[in-house]
């Protein structure tokens, strides 16, 4: 296994990806893509496999996912502890999981959860897909308690719960029931985030409480393609915490970013830039 070695200088205020790619055309896209974002690709590169992919087939607003993992499942963190990535994450201030990489990578992830708690930082988790909770629950809940933020849809948040024997697929309630589950940070309350498309969206933030936030709906021709709505809206949320922005903002911020990708073919945005928050 090969690894890339590069120097990364990163300004106040970036943004760095860890993941694990091949040396292929498209580990090119995907730095392309980056470069593009302002987002520095601090990629682990290995020779031995082709950079995941995955073919997305649209019927109308619904779509069909089949995915090739590829390099993505060969992440080691072994690099982590390279001092150029050791830089990066010492320097970080927030921290975004996808689910998917508790798959093959719960240690890699845990290392990173730890050394946020250690460091009063902020770790953020996508449930990203319903067999997340449902196959993978030891390592969902090995590093739930160091996750101070909770994203996931309806149908992921009703897979946590059948998962957990919680007998419930209101989403109010299984937010709360999520926000109320032990946490390692006990003076940082869980912000617990549950989308559901057009419906409304949830967020607890005790086992006690919750708030409900409506959303703008579009109309059938201005939904060109789901893909990546979902990833959307984390990204415009997580931005706008790490901006400073209170919740509603945050869920405001997720909601446009959300309602820009469905509009576009591919998880894509607008270009030029626009301003949401």
């Amino acid at each position: 296994m090969a690894c890339e070695r590069r120097q990364y200088v990163l300004p106040e205020g970036s943004t760095a990806y860890l993941g694990c790619v091949g040396s292929d055309a498209l580990a090119d896209q995907l730095r392309a893509a980056n470069d593009k974002e302002g987002l520095y690709s601090a990629y682990q590169v290995v020779k031995d496999a082709p950079t995941g992919a995955c073919a997305v087939v649209l019927t109308g607003h619904h779509r069909s996912l089949c995915t090739e993992l590829g390099a993505a499942e060969k992440f080691d963190k072994s690099h982590l502890e390279k001092p150029e990535i050791q830089e990066i994450i010492q320097n970080g201030k927030f921290f975004y999981l996808g689910g998917f990489f508790l798959t093959h990578g719960i240690e890699s992830a845990m290392i990173l959860a730890k050394h946020s708690f250690e460091n009063g930082k902020t770790f953020a988790m996508n449930l990203s897909a319903p067999f997340i909770p449902q196959f993978f629950k030891s390592q969902v809940d090995e590093i739930l308690p160091y996750v101070d933020v909770l994203i996931g849809n309806e149908t992921e948040a009703e897979s946590f719960a059948a998962s957990h024997d919680w007998d419930t697929k209101d989403l109010a309630v299984i937010a709360k029931k999520l926000a109320g589950l032990p946490k390692a940070n006990t003076g940082k309350p869980r912000v617990v985030v549950l989308t559901h498309g057009a419906e409304s969206t949830i967020v607890a933030t005790s086992g006690d409480s919750h708030d409900v936030y409506s959303v703008n709906k579009l109309s059938d021709d201005q939904i060109v393609d789901t893909n990546g709505a979902g990833d959307a809206f984390a990204g415009g949320f997580c931005g706008a915490l790490c901006a400073g922005k209170k919740v509603p903002e945050a869920v405001e911020a997720g909601h446009k970013m959300g309602a820009m990708c469905v509009g576009q073919v591919g998880p894509a945005f607008k270009w030029p830039k626009e301003q949401i928050f």
